[in-house]
């Protein structure tokens, strides 16, 4: 009995795979560089930090002081802590609430405790803000235009 039709188009398809990583084989033997030189393997940095088979020209370089080299994230300037904004949802019962910041527009909680004065929702105030790690919270809440 002979083999089925897709016995030989397995067979067929093994032995096209095999012929052609054989052929590989042979096209990369023939092209290898046995002869290459330290000096053709070198790879040099610019002052760009890019790499090049060329050595940088010494007369190129620029001298840059020690103080100039900044190490770690750059220098955050102090960010703004007094803000302003709108009581969006105020729960007197529980003791906490929510103020739109008007400048990024954010959610800020608030706590009874951080009041100055008696709010209520749509009441514009002041505030300061920090960061917690559930996000930022308000501190010294009182109403827009009364001193605290």
């Amino acid at each position: 009995m002979g083999d089925s039709f897709s016995k030989k188009e397995q067979k067929n398809k093994k032995a096209k795979a095999k012929q052609e990583k054989a052929e590989k084989m042979r096209e990369r033997k023939a092209n290898k560089d046995k002869g290459k030189t330290l000096e053709d393997m070198l790879a040099y940095v610019d002052e760009n930090g890019n790499l090049s088979s060329v050595p940088v020209d010494p007369g190129q370089r620029q001298e840059v002081s020690l103080s100039d080299i900044q190490l770690g994230a750059a220098a955050r300037l102090p960010e703004e802590t007094t803000r302003t904004g709108t009581i969006t949802f105020f729960n007197q019962s529980k003791g906490y609430g929510f103020i739109k910041d008007d400048k990024s527009g954010t959610s800020v909680f608030f706590h009874l405790n951080e009041l100055q004065q008696p709010v209520q929702e749509k009441d514009a105030v002041t505030f300061e803000w920090e960061r917690t790690p559930k996000g930022y919270s308000a501190l010294n809440v009182s109403k827009a235009g009364t001193a605290k």
